[in-house]
């Protein structure tokens, strides 16, 4: 692969996702700005009395949603230009900052449970598909199957229920700063993390079992054997090294997917990351967090795919850009 065409393939890309960045920023602010319900209200009526209609205008004045929405569309395009993500309608508060702080606390919680999930699915899998038609196959295949059947939220309150309040192991929930306590840290993090990494191994694990299995059957790989090669240099060298590249692509749609599908983990465990902060902010009908939220998850779910798709092409030398 030619250095400028790699160049080339990169820029192209960075292009798209920049353009597919903006449609989504675009789609997102005029769904928000469509469906019924008004934010000033929604604010003005949190003790339980109604607002005045004075009131109600002046604060649309305030937050600007009195203007037409194009108008609003445009102001909101010219912050985001300018690297400002608004102030939250609740508090006044930076949308940015908030953002900043919750942001690493959900990748931390992603990351750590794909750490486990790799750490788990990549070896079972090839020795499920080893073992094939086996005994050690079918137990794998049929734990990965129930593992894939149980929902998350069900998955997270049986730990809490056995390993916090029957064991009594680790706590049920919350969260420490790693700065105060890097140990209790770990063990906050430790039950939320191997909640979504159940799933993932299991899909990690099915789809490295079906590349190991397609790439035993190659051509390429019995000439290796008849080299001379040790059976462990074959798998490593060639039969795994060729597997990874699939699995390599489900990992990374499945992290950027959980970038907005910790919700329920946050929840359960009281994990205070930026899902949690998502469902927050639709709820208020906060426009600037939501919109902030979207965006930021949007961009890396994009970096994330074009991360995934360079590291294929290093993996499998069977790729080329053009």
């Amino acid at each position: 692969m030619g250095g400028s065409g790699l160049t080339t393939y990169v820029a192209r890309r960075v292009l798209i996702a920049l353009g597919l960045v903006f449609i989504v920023t675009t789609i997102v602010f005029m769904v928000l700005h469509l469906i019924p319900g008004d934010p000033a209200m929604l604010l003005l009526s949190g003790g339980g009395v109604d607002p005045s209609a004075e009131a109600v205008a002046e604060l649309r004045r305030k937050l600007g949603l009195d203007q037409p929405i194009f108008t609003q569309y445009l102001s909101y395009i010219g912050g985001l230009l300018q690297g400002d993500l608004g102030n939250s309608f609740q508090d006044d508060h930076p949308v940015a900052a908030e953002i900043a702080k919750r942001l690493p606390r959900t990748i931390e919680l992603i990351l750590a449970a794909a750490f486990l999930s790799v750490l788990t699915g990549l070896p079972l899998g090839t020795l499920a598909a080893l073992r094939r038609g086996g005994v050690t196959d079918r137990a794998l295949s049929l734990l990965a199957g129930l593992m894939l059947s149980v929902p998350v939220f069900v998955v997270g309150t049986l730990m809490v229920l056995v390993f916090a309040q029957k064991l009594q192991w680790v706590p049920a929930g919350g969260f420490v700063e790693w700065s105060r306590d890097p140990l209790r840290h770990l063990i906050h993090l430790l039950m939320p993390a191997v909640t979504i990494a159940l799933g993932l191994s299991a899909v990690i694990f099915r789809m490295m079992r079906t590349t190991v299995l397609e790439t035993l059957q190659q051509e390429w790989v019995r000439t290796a054997r008849a080299k001379g090669l040790s059976g462990r240099t074959v798998l490593l060298r060639h039969v795994v090294r060729n597997a990874l590249g699939p699995v390599l692509t489900v990992l990374g749609l499945h992290m950027g997917t959980l970038l907005g599908g910790t919700v329920l983990v946050e929840y359960v465990f009281n994990w205070p990351g930026l899902s949690g902060f998502l469902v927050v902010a639709v709820e208020t009908r906060d426009y600037p967090e939501v919109q902030g939220i979207v965006l930021v998850i949007s961009f890396l779910f994009i970096l994330l795919n074009l991360v995934v798709d360079l590291l294929y092409s290093v993996l499998d030398p069977r790729i080329r850009l053009e």
